[in-house]
């Protein structure tokens, strides 16, 4: 039932943060950038290194935090949602910063902190409605 459950809310979200986007593109007349299907799409070598970078030690500090906190703090697990969204906020914060400072349509950025937001109001909602279950 997890999974059903997790589908389900993946999915929703995705169809919000598209409706949202088509909606933002219309509204600032912003033109649509083709994109690979998974890829980081990098503006420039820059972003490529520090986006590299930020991925790379997110994750590094997020294993050792929940590492620590499973073993030692088991109390302290709501911590590692903080933990998420302030890496969700670091990572989607510099693609909206190259976005707009070095890309040549500056008006993604609004569709990237849009895409943000809306991000980290379903992880939010996920947690504090417990909707995929317990989290304590």
């Amino acid at each position: 039932m997890f999974w059903l459950k997790f589908i389900f809310i993946v999915i929703m979200v995705l169809a919000l943060i598209s409706i949202v986007k088509f909606n933002l593109r219309k509204m600032f007349k912003i033109e649509k950038v083709k994109k690979e299907f998974f890829s980081y799409h990098h503006i420039n070598e820059l972003h490529r290194k520090v986006d590299r970078w930020v991925r790379h030690s997110s994750a590094i500090i997020l294993f050792v935090f929940v590492w620590i906190l499973l073993f030692y703090y088991e109390d302290f697990t709501y911590l590692f949602t903080y933990g998420i969204i302030f890496f969700a906020v670091l990572d989607y914060g510099v693609k909206a910063f190259f976005e707009y400072t070095y890309s040549e349509v500056p008006k993604q950025a609004i569709l990237t902190l849009a895409e943000m937001c809306l991000v980290l109001i379903a992880i939010v909602a996920v947690v504090q409605l417990g909707l995929l279950g317990s989290y304590y």
